[in-house]
């Protein structure tokens, strides 16, 4: 509710809340997409395009939107997608989101590049995101830190090998906040993102992109989806597919989910919005794994189309930070 009194009846009111609240340095890095942003602005155009074909005359006075994804059972198919650095959103970050999901009986999954601990996440449906990064032992720990504490499931982010070109945290230098840190990485040396001798290494880059660039693993292939395999006693999904061709080659890597996702228009600009290539990667899945879609979900019409389209469950990013921003846990 704004300090008017007016109620925020639908997501674009906490968004609206957000762009003035925030700091500039926050705000571009939640919102901004790669390059002219046109994925991340087809992202929502597309589900107004994909229309539905009513059935009526059914009887809907007793429904039931839970359902299961990888075999737990959740509240609803709406969970929370990996993103990174909450708690410059609100103080209590990741553990008030987490807070939330639990609460709410779904599923969260946890940003590697958190700024709260995967130990300090409570108990409820938890997965872990995962970047590949050249010091492989530091991935292979973070793997084993979210077994030992719950998560029942690794998101292996496959496509950012480099990180996609953002106009608006090339323009801020973006950089973590002082107070704030990678708090996964605060005993590997990883946890510092902006600081004067990392920004220094790329010309124009933003403090995330000369990070990626020093840490991550660019030579990132199917190899590694099998090394990741061979480490986690936990299912693995691959999220970032958005081919029938490369949906293949997850199943057979061996994979137990694929997320349907661009990074939220983030990586690469001009790839397709995620509903419009969800159907062929179902299809050519054929019912092996369960399909789950990221990007674009505003409504609960949306979440209905991707459902009818065969995603198991959808995942919510910054909707979510623009709620956590307005009022943390509630």
């Amino acid at each position: 509710m704004t300090k008017h009194g007016t109620p925020f009846v639908s997501l674009d009111d906490f968004e609206q809340h957000a762009l003035r609240n925030l700091d500039r340095n926050a705000l571009d890095y939640y919102r901004s997409g790669a390059q002219d942003m046109i994925t991340l602005k087809e992202n929502q155009r597309a589900f107004d395009r994909v229309f539905i074909r009513p059935r009526v005359l059914h009887d809907v006075s007793t429904v039931s939107l839970s359902t299961s994804i990888l075999g737990e059972q959740i509240a609803s198919p709406i969970c929370i997608a990996p993103t990174a650095m909450q708690r410059m959103a609100h103080p209590d970050g990741e553990l008030a989101t987490a807070r939330a999901a639990k609460r709410k009986s779904t599923c969260m999954v946890l940003s590697s590049w958190s700024t709260t601990k995967i130990e300090d996440i409570g108990e409820g449906v938890k997965w872990l995101q995962l970047y590949v990064y050249k010091d492989r032992e530091a991935t292979r720990r973070l793997i084993e830190r979210a077994q030992d504490s719950g998560y029942t499931a690794i998101a292996l982010t496959v496509d950012t090998p480099y990180l996609g070109r953002r106009l608006a945290d090339i323009r801020n230098r973006f950089r973590l906040p002082p107070h704030l840190t990678m708090a996964n990485f605060a005993d590997e040396g990883k946890a510092q993102v902006g600081k004067a001798e990392a920004t220094s290494a790329a010309d124009n880059a933003s403090g995330l992109a000369a990070y990626v660039a020093s840490q991550i693993d660019p030579t990132l292939n199917w190899s590694h989806v099998e090394w990741v395999k061979s480490v986690a006693r936990i299912p693995v999904l691959v999220k970032g597919i958005l081919t029938a061709e490369d949906a293949v080659l997850a199943v057979n890597a061996g994979v137990d989910g694929i997320i349907v996702s661009n990074h939220g228009g983030r990586q690469m600009d001009t790839v397709p919005a995620t509903i419009d290539v969800l159907e062929e990667v179902c299809r050519a899945v054929d019912g092996r794994v369960e399909v789950f879609l990221d990007g674009g979900v505003r409504r609960g019409t949306d979440v209905f189309k991707a459902l009818a389209l065969g995603a198991r469950a959808v995942f919510l990013g910054r909707p979510v930070l623009w709620a956590l921003n307005y009022n943390g846990e509630d």
